[in-house]
């Protein structure tokens, strides 16, 4: 019974901790913005730009990297004789890190053809 009390401590605290700093940078974002607002300053850095979808690709393209790492990982264990989590997880970070830079060029493309 001691381990169940246990974790049950360790997880509601763990949701307490998290709970509690995202209420805190929230708060204080909400009430630097009253306060910006209040003393007339621009609300330009409210705003966002548009991303146009680009968060959804990047998103997308890292879990596919991370899934062909999954792969690849699984074709290195069986085949090679590599150990497993070194298998695992050099090629989740290798794909996953690879779609990230392909992502940026996709994105540096788009817009240098824009300009």
């Amino acid at each position: 019974m001691q381990e169940v009390t246990r974790d049950c401590i360790v997880s509601l605290t763990l949701f307490a901790a998290v709970f509690g700093m995202v209420y805190v940078f929230l708060m204080t974002r909400h009430r630097e913005r009253m306060a910006m607002l209040e003393r007339g300053v621009s609300t330009s850095p409210f705003h966002r730009p548009q991303q146009n979808g680009l968060a959804t690709l990047k998103y997308g393209m890292l879990l596919v990297g991370i899934g062909i790492g999954f792969i690849m990982g699984a074709v290195l264990y069986n085949h090679f004789e590599i150990d497993e989590a070194v298998s695992f997880l050099s090629m989740v970070t290798l794909f996953g890190g690879l779609s990230l830079i392909i992502n940026y060029l996709i994105v540096k493309s788009k817009y240098a053809d824009k300009d």
